[in-house]
């Protein structure tokens, strides 16, 4: 009698009878820094229709002294049940005691991109020579207070003469709590830096407010990989497998290479 019955029950029904017995649907609470933020917007529908769980998401940097950076707000008591941000930060996460041992999933590889205000001329950054004179003659220049900011003030600046890297510095600004795109689309900053992947939302062709350059050269060039782990005192741990899970399916590959990333495994050469 149950098998004829449950022959009878659409998939809707037969949903709606598990939660009723207790198959648990969760609310996951999820922190992402900005190069993978808009690619988990546009993965969240898919993962809530699939599974039936519901994804609270927040943004926050990968580092920083900004309020809203993902370690201090770990430090300052705010629980999640996973961050996604830089590999090497989520590693500091762990040893810390912010994120459990061994929970370290890479998710993506992703570039530095430079972007100039919608319609303005891009100018060629296809050569380190080409470049350093972009940033030479650009009237201003932002870059974010996160991994690719960290890498161009410590690691591409600084490579200038004492006089050339004065005059890129007096009229370069550290955006702090928000996104460089925002203020290159409202003509604040003549060109900007971000991670590809936090460019690319903002140069759609109906409301695109900024132009993708493209990736800075080598050897300015870092590639960061970012990693989503699980937060120490988080309250759904089974349903955040779902998603590490989920998030690492082949099936989302084709919407994080538009998104400007790189599946980790296929950067990786490791593609099952």
């Amino acid at each position: 009698m149950m098998s004829k019955f449950l022959l009878k029950v659409t998939p809707v029904v037969f949903f709606s009878l598990l939660l009723a017995v207790g198959v648990h649907a969760a609310t996951i609470e999820v922190i992402s820094s900005g190069a993978f933020y808009a690619t988990m917007e546009e993965l969240k529908p898919a993962f809530e229709a699939k599974t039936g769980h519901k994804v609270h998401l927040q943004s926050g940097s990968s580092m920083g002294a900004s309020v809203t950076a993902i370690p201090n707000r770990l430090k300052r008591g705010e629980t999640f049940d996973l961050i996604i941000l830089s590999g090497s930060q989520l590693d500091k996460m762990i040893a810390d005691g912010f994120a459990l041992k061994g929970s370290r999933v890479d998710l993506v590889h992703s570039s530095i991109g430079m972007m100039v205000h919608k319609g303005q001329p891009k100018p060629d950054i296809s050569t380190k020579e080409k470049f350093d004179k972009v940033l030479m003659n650009a009237k201003s220049i932002g870059y974010s207070a996160s991994a690719s900011g960290t890498h161009l003030a410590k690691n591409v600046f600084p490579t200038f003469n004492e006089k050339d890297y004065k005059h890129i510095m007096e009229k370069s600004k550290l955006i702090v709590g928000d996104r460089v795109a925002t203020w290159v689309g409202r003509g604040d900053l003549e060109i900007g830096f971000q991670q590809v992947s936090e460019i690319v939302p903002f140069t759609s062709d109906s409301n695109g407010t900024v132009d993708l350059v493209g990736p800075i050269p080598a050897p300015y060039q870092k590639v960061t990989i970012f990693s989503i782990g699980v937060a120490n005192g988080g309250k759904e741990p089974v349903a955040a497998q779902e998603l590490v899970k989920f998030l690492t399916d082949k099936e989302n590959y084709p919407l994080l290479m538009n998104q400007g990333l790189v599946p980790a495994a296929i950067a990786t050469g490791k593609v099952q």
